[in-house]
């Protein structure tokens, strides 16, 4: 937003509309650049015609574009309208220390005009909370450098957890990646190590998840009742023999813990997460207790087209503990990111009743039609039914979910690495297939 100008005769002001405002109701824009403005002020300027864009009326819920000109009322009708004790709504930027400046911008792994992709380290929070006072958010300023607005967080990742954050510098970029996230457009890979080994290589977990009843919603747990639909895919990496395993995890809906509550779930807890493994989380032999879950790569839709496509580095223990379970930690990148998902069982079923309505209706139509009548073949039995199509009942390939833990795959994996023969390894929990 450029700023404002006065007109010498009616001292009415004018506004240029910035990149960063493209596509904002006007009310927000007013709430964003004049918050000393109340709505019911914007409103009544509306009404009488005083409020501009380009010259025509305009409404506070009206989009507006950049380039734009807004012509607003002149400063005296906005401080006669608003409340003389009613303090400022301004937002002073935070002074950090030198240590904290040099953590903030130590995390940056990409910067563009719109987004910081960061490199979160293991045990820093996302968000403050309960007794939690240093954070991510909280070192944001120290990334604002010359902008008008304080960068803004669009996802979080687990205090634990370690990895590519998406942090967007503009507004305009923060609703666009919110809808990216929300839309499950952005992708996200993670690497983690768990204990023993799956029997399926390459899986789809597909298991409701709730906040656990008296744990304050601190923790999550399975609920088939009640939980919010999680799914989860997992492709085992490298295995080091029936002791642990390297899996790439990627989320396809975004709940709380989602990764850890679904790894536990199938036998598999995180090698660290004493939360969802308890004691079984810990491996012996120098493994580190610390959790080994990271973001290591996210892949996102830029604003200003193209997308961003980074890699995270592993924290040291994570590289440490692959080095001493002899895993190459080139394997993993190697790994294709598949652009497609597979389909829900909900979209499976919806797909299944349609082909059978439409096959349905075709052979009606074979059997009669208007004003037709079908001759009837020698030694046919009168009103005996005709059979075909899909089903989608009890029993079938698109039938209903089962009830319990459920892991869907083809590929057993083998001993050594991914492919390779030998007996297939234990099992990863019960209702797996």
């Amino acid at each position: 937003m450029t700023a404002g100008k006065s007109d010498s005769d009616t001292g009415f002001r004018e506004f240029n509309v910035g990149f960063d405002d493209d596509g904002i109701r006007l009310d927000r824009w007013f709430k964003r650049h004049l918050p000393d403005t109340s709505y019911t002020t914007v409103a009544m300027w509306a009404r009488t015609g005083q409020l501009r864009v380009d010259g025509a009326r305009a409404t506070p819920g009206d989009r507006i574009a950049a380039g734009q000109m807004l012509r607003v009322p002149p400063p005296e009708a906005d401080k006669a309208a608003a409340d003389p004790d009613k303090p400022k709504r301004v937002r002073e930027r935070v002074i950090l220390s030198d240590e904290e400046t040099e953590l903030a911008q130590g995390m940056v792994i990409h910067k563009d005009f719109q987004a910081f992709v960061l490199n979160k380290p293991p045990g820093l929070a996302t968000q403050g909370g309960t007794k939690t006072t240093q954070h991510v958010d909280g070192l944001l300023d120290a990334l604002q450098y010359d902008n008008e607005g304080r960068p803004k967080l669009v996802h979080r990742l687990d205090k634990d957890t370690s990895g590519a954050l998406l942090v967007a510098r503009t507004s305009r970029a923060a609703a666009f990646f919110a809808k990216a996230f929300s839309g499950r457009t952005a992708r996200k890979v993670y690497w983690a190590l768990v204990v023993d080994v799956p029997s399926i290589e390459d899986g789809m977990i597909e298991l409701p998840i709730a906040k656990q009843p008296g744990t304050g919603g601190e923790k999550m747990h399975i609920d088939e009742a009640e939980g919010a639909p999680a799914r989860t895919r997992y492709r085992v990496i490298e295995r080091a023999g029936n002791r642990a395993a390297w899996v790439e995890l990627q989320p396809f809906t975004g709940r709380t813990h989602q990764l850890r509550v679904h790894m536990a779930a199938i036998g598999h807890p995180i090698v660290g997460d004493g939360k969802y493994g308890g004691a079984a989380a810990f491996l012996t032999g120098g493994i580190s207790r610390k959790m080994h879950l990271h973001a290591r790569r996210i892949k996102v839709d830029h604003p200003d087209g193209g997308s961003i496509d980074v890699t995270a580095e592993l924290p040291t223990h994570f590289a440490e503990s692959l080095k001493q379970l002899g895993f190459e930690e080139k394997l993993g990148d190697d790994l294709v990111l598949d652009e497609k998902t597979a389909p829900t069982r909900e979209q499976m079923k919806s797909r299944a009743k349609a082909h059978a309505k439409s096959v349905r209706k075709e052979r009606k139509g074979e059997r009669r039609g208007r004003g037709v009548v079908e001759e009837k073949k020698p030694g046919a039995k009168p009103g005996a039914p005709k059979t075909g199509g899909a089903r989608t009942g009890a029993g079938s390939k698109f039938g209903a979910p089962r009830s319990g833990p459920r892991v869907e795959g083809a590929k057993p994996a083998g001993r050594g690495r991914p492919g390779g023969a030998g007996k297939p390894g234990p099992r990863s929990g019960p209702g797996t297939r």
